[in-house]
């Protein structure tokens, strides 16, 4: 009978402590952490207002040194129409300075791609360009006979400024996927106001998307430490078979998912079927990357909340520009593709037009900017 007195003295002692825990958890304090919204506005307002242009390097005459002087650029695919669109206003730029850029027609076949690189060392050209998504260690023994022949090597919108450049080159623009997962995290924080929990889509056989995912989650946890993101790999091949069965199987097994980030703005095509089939349609947004034109019309008919876009004729300048730069022997030759990205929501959606356009709504003082860097007016 010597514990029975114990007992009751213990438990008396234990009440105390746990009516202090319960009361500093009710505390203020204690709450969840508090999103930092005001700095995810501070990111929205900077990429909300339409784009003004900082010369990227000294003047130069590009008429005068380009004058004679042939670049073969190999989209991709000609299939794809961000690359169709990126190829084609740099054709409309050659023109406009008076030098030849031909441009390679593809269907995405590396075999393909080789051949473009054959052609362009048989007819003497100066350079060749891969464009939005080529890695050009894919193609090193092509690459390594056409260096030899006397081409440069340019590649672009093809990498994270993170990744590793390669040694095949002598001009790369990666573009900085990294900024664009800050961007989207800070929308989502802003809409969601904080414990957001975000199905992320990716494909891992794109280079810059672990690097671009990596910034995503970082920047959400840095502005909100309760939201969660949980990523999805499929590849490109599979998008179309497996972007809707996973998202859906997604929502059914966690239904506090509150917001979907498919990496690519193309695959939120993908993405809508699974939001309808499991009545998420209504509170579950989708942002997203690339300002499609389909895609900124989804966004105008209210499927999709946002897209971050880039000017295709801007990217085609700024490539433009770095190429000519290396050709003619400047000093200054640019490492990183310049163009700025630029939020696309129900606001402002109808600015890129109806239907929506790879060029419009970005404003157009990059064009008057290069021309002016260029010596062309």
């Amino acid at each position: 009978m010597t514990n029975t007195p114990d007992r009751a003295p213990r438990k008396r002692r234990l009440a105390p402590l746990a009516a202090a825990l319960l009361g500093a958890a009710l505390l203020p304090g204690a709450a969840l952490a508090a999103a930092d919204v005001t700095a995810a506005e501070a990111i929205i307002a900077e990429h909300s207002m339409i784009p003004t242009f900082a010369p990227p390097g000294t003047p130069f005459d590009a008429k005068t040194c380009m004058a004679g002087k042939k670049i073969l650029t190999i989209p991709t695919s000609s299939a794809i129409p961000f690359n169709a669109g990126i190829v084609a206003s740099m054709e409309e730029v050659a023109k406009e300075i008076g030098f030849e850029l031909r441009v390679w027609q593809n269907q995405g076949q590396p075999t393909q791609w080789v051949q473009g690189i054959e052609y362009a060392i048989q007819n003497g050209y100066d350079a060749v360009d891969l464009v939005a998504g080529i890695v050009p260690d894919g193609l090193a023994p092509q690459l390594t006979a056409a260096r030899k022949a006397g081409l440069k090597v340019f590649a672009t919108h093809h990498l994270d400024v993170t990744n590793d450049r390669s040694a095949l080159t002598d001009v790369e623009l990666p573009v900085s996927f990294t900024r664009v997962g800050e961007i989207v995290a800070a929308w989502v924080i802003k809409q969601t106001g904080g414990n957001a929990n975000v199905l992320v889509i990716g494909s891992d056989d794109v280079m810059p998307s672990q690097p671009y995912w990596k910034s995503f989650e970082a920047t959400l946890k840095k502005l909100d430490p309760d939201s969660k993101a949980t990523y999805v790999n499929v590849s490109v091949a599979d998008w179309a078979t497996k972007i809707q069965t996973s998202a859906q199987g997604a929502l059914l097994q966690d239904p506090s998912i509150n917001f979907i980030v498919p990496l690519y703005d193309s695959m939120a095509q993908f993405v809508l079927p699974a939001l309808a089939i499991t009545g998420r349609k209504a509170d579950v947004p989708i942002a997203s990357f690339n300002g499609t034109p389909f895609v900124i019309d989804m966004v105008r008919n209210g499927d999709v909340q946002m897209n971050v876009g880039e000017s295709l004729g801007w990217i085609a300048r700024s490539s433009l520009d770095a190429y000519m730069r290396s050709l003619c022997g400047q000093a200054e030759v640019p490492t990183e593709l310049y163009v700025p990205f630029f939020i696309f929501d129900k606001t402002n959606a109808e600015t890129a037009g109806k239907p929506a356009d790879f060029d419009k709504g970005y404003g157009d003082a990059h064009v008057a900017g290069y021309r002016k860097l260029w010596g062309l007016e």
